[in-house]
This record gives C-alpha cells, sequence and structure tokens, in this order.
C-alpha cells in the first residue's frame, strides 16, 4: 500500500517521505511555507506537519517563530562537515588547491555529482577575484562543465536525471527550447558520448558576469569518476593548456583514492 507521495506505508515511507521535503527545504527561498511544500511533494498538510515537527525536534529543520516558515537545520550543516571532512576525495585533492590556484591564477573547484546536480565540495578562489568570495554551490550538472564530466560518466538514470533537471530549469526561465545546450539542440546521447570521451570540458557561460569553466574528470584506483576539478577561465586563458595541469593533478591525486 502506497501513502502520501506515493511511497509505501511504515518506516520506509516515513524516511522517503522526510528526505523529501529536507530536498525540498534546501532549495531556494531559504524559507518556505507548509502549504507550499504539501503541493511540491504531493503530500496531504497534515502528513507534512508532523513529518516536519519530528524534523525540527531533530534539528534537521527549523522552524522561523515570525512567520512559522520552515527551513533546514543546523543539524545538516553538521552532518555536510562530517561527511567532507572525512571525504577521500578532499583528502588526495585539498594538498593540492592552492598550488593549482598560483599556477594557473585561477579559481580551483572539486564538484560531485549528486541527485542530478553539480555540488561544489571546495574550492579555492583566485588571488585577482577581488575581496569577494564566492559561496559553495550546487548547480544543475548540465549547466556547468564539471557536471558535464560527472553526468557524462555517471549511470543511464544519473545522466536522464541531469537532462531531466537541465529541462525542468528552462521550462521555469520560459525558454523556448527546453533544456537546450548552449551549442544549440537538446542534450542527448552524443552530447554525452562526446563529453565522456573528452580529457576535458569547457563550458561557456551565457552570465557576461560569470567566467567560462575548464573541467577534467578525477579517477578513482578503479576507474570510477568520482568528482570533477575545475579552473575558471580568463579570455586570455588557453583552455587546453589549463585542462593539462588539471588533469596531471587529477590523474595523481586519483590514484589515493582507493574506489568509487
Amino acid at each position: 500500500m502506497a501513502g502520501d507521495g506515493g511511497a509505501p506505508k511504515g518506516g520506509l515511507g516515513t524516511i522517503r517521505n522526510a528526505t523529501l521535503l529536507m530536498d525540498l527545504l534546501a532549495r531556494s527561498p531559504y524559507l518556505h511555507q507548509l502549504t507550499d511544500l504539501a503541493q511540491q511533494s504531493g503530500m496531504t498538510v497534515p502528513t507534512v506537519h508532523r513529518l516536519l515537527r519530528s524534523l525540527v525536534h531533530a534539528e534537521y529543520a527549523v522552524q522561523d517563530p515570525a512567520t512559522s516558515r520552515y527551513g533546514l537545520g543546523r543539524a545538516m550543516t553538521r552532518l555536510a562537515v562530517h561527511q567532507l571532512s572525512t571525504s577521500p576525495i578532499l583528502t588526495a585533492l585539498n594538498p593540492f588547491m592552492i598550488g593549482l590556484r598560483d599556477q594557473l591564477a585561477a579559481t580551483i573547484g572539486v564538484h560531485v555529482l549528486i541527485s542530478g546536480e553539480a555540488v561544489s565540495i571546495d574550492q579555492v578562489e583566485a588571488q585577482d577575484r577581488g575581496p569577494f568570495r564566492r559561496p559553495l554551490r550546487a548547480v544543475p550538472a548540465l549547466e556547468s562543465a564539471s557536471g558535464r564530466i560527472l553526468a557524462a560518466h555517471a549511470s543511464d538514470e544519473e545522466w536522464e536525471r541531469a537532462v531531466a533537471i537541465s529541462r525542468e530549469g528552462s521550462r521555469g526561465l520560459g525558454d523556448a527550447s527546453p533544456g537546450d545546450d548552449p551549442d544549440g539542440g537538446l542534450p542527448c546521447a552524443e552530447h554525452r558520448e562526446e563529453w565522456r570521451a573528452a580529457d576535458h570540458v569547457v563550458f561557456e557561460s551565457s552570465d557576461p558576469t560569470a567566467p567560462n569553466e575548464v573541467a577534467v574528470a578525477v579517477r578513482a584506483a578503479d576507474g570510477t569518476v568520482v568528482a570533477a576539478l575545475s579552473a575558471d577561465l580568463q579570455p586570455s586563458s588557453d583552455a587546453r593548456a589549463v585542462a593539462a595541469v588539471l588533469l596531471r593533478t587529477a590523474v595523481s591525486c586519483g590514484r589515493s583514492i582507493a574506489h568509487g
């Protein structure tokens, strides 16, 4: 039997519904109305309210006393910090990030693929980028060089999820051609094979204030692509030369990562 949101009743259904709510809470804006969460999740208002009370009690969610709206709680930050502090990917790459930044005069990032998004898990800003740091972020995978590398090497299911997120985002912007690739045409098998075969991928940003990006795959010792290493590109940058430096580091560090 299925409960709210199509999840089976019982413990498994409760966990799935709770994680669905946390995923919705992670989206913009910072705080969400109860009724909006119910509509987006497909669950009833009483079910959502009951789950949120449990999440607030465990500090995985927070309720703003002034507006009664809900957001993610500080326990999520604690879990994320613990997870990153023990990450074999960051253990391997962290010692080389500043050296890469200085050698390339570029912002260097490490990214992983999670639920169709390219998630930045570490970043070292270029020294000439001014006093403001760019925060870590998660973007639809097909909207970044790192995400394209990661999605192309992921399972068929993860690839389809990345394509779906790209199309959904384009519809939200009122695009006439949902999911269009910047080079024209929908993301398809040909794009995937091209990005999978390439030793680096370049993403040209449509935002004139944002730099272009080049990324390479980080392969664990068993050959599995576990992350992407990226650098931003200035107008005078040689993408192939930047990628070659990134690739040397990615190959060297990847050998110390036991498996994907």
